[in-house]
């Protein structure tokens, strides 16, 4: 989904036109998709990561993040305390150990709560999205958690949008506010060094 002839569509529109697309995706694509983002995740080295469990329609799997701790990563996933607070993070020590959010279909560790400024302390941070683009402009759901969770990351922290190949497109809109991703990471082309 190149963003040629798209460059006047509102975020509202991208939105809805991703999350369709990403609805539309055969099961057997998705799979394939979160296979080769394992396998692009588990060249990456890093100590400390902050990611995410994808869930619904969103590219990967719980292996995305097995795969970061596999590798020796201390892996932090969020915890989503509000719709109006930054995320705080909690360490991930398994699948059996998750517990399901106060936010439906949602899971995070149900061990000790690091604050919120825990991401300070990331190398990398896996951040969710549904698309970004070749500046960094990362659009999200709209409710805002990254943009206020991201301002605690360490300077030169690498900031990578999870996305779907052709999620990675030519100009999205973005605000002055948006905190600007420093990478993508693709099925297709693995990690990708934002501004292209």
């Amino acid at each position: 989904m190149h963003a040629l002839g798209n460059e006047h569509l509102s975020k509202a529109e991208w939105r809805d036109r991703l999350l369709r697309a990403r609805a539309d995706q055969a099961a057997e694509s998705h799979a394939r998709e979160a296979s080769a983002l394992v396998e692009a995740v588990s060249k990456v080295t890093a100590k400390s990561v902050c990611a995410y469990l994808p869930f619904g329609t969103e590219p990967g799997t719980t292996a995305l993040v097995d795969a970061l701790a596999a590798g020796g990563a201390r892996v932090l996933l969020p915890v989503i305390l509000s719709r109006t607070d930054p995320l705080e993070w909690a360490e991930y020590t398994g699948e059996a150990d998750l517990v399901p959010s106060r936010f439906r279909g949602i899971r995070e560790p149900g061990g000790k709560r690091l604050g919120t400024d825990a991401v300070g302390a990331a190398e990398l941070v896996l951040v969710p999205a549904l698309a970004v683009d070749h500046r960094g402009v990362r659009l999200g759901r709209g409710a805002g958690h990254y943009d206020r969770s991201l301002v605690f990351a360490a300077p030169g922290a690498a900031l990578v949008a999870v996305v779907r190949d052709d999620e990675l497109v030519d100009r999205l809109p973005g605000e002055a506010h948006d905190v600007r991703m420093t990478g993508a990471l693709t099925p297709g082309r693995g990690v990708v060094e934002l501004p292209v």
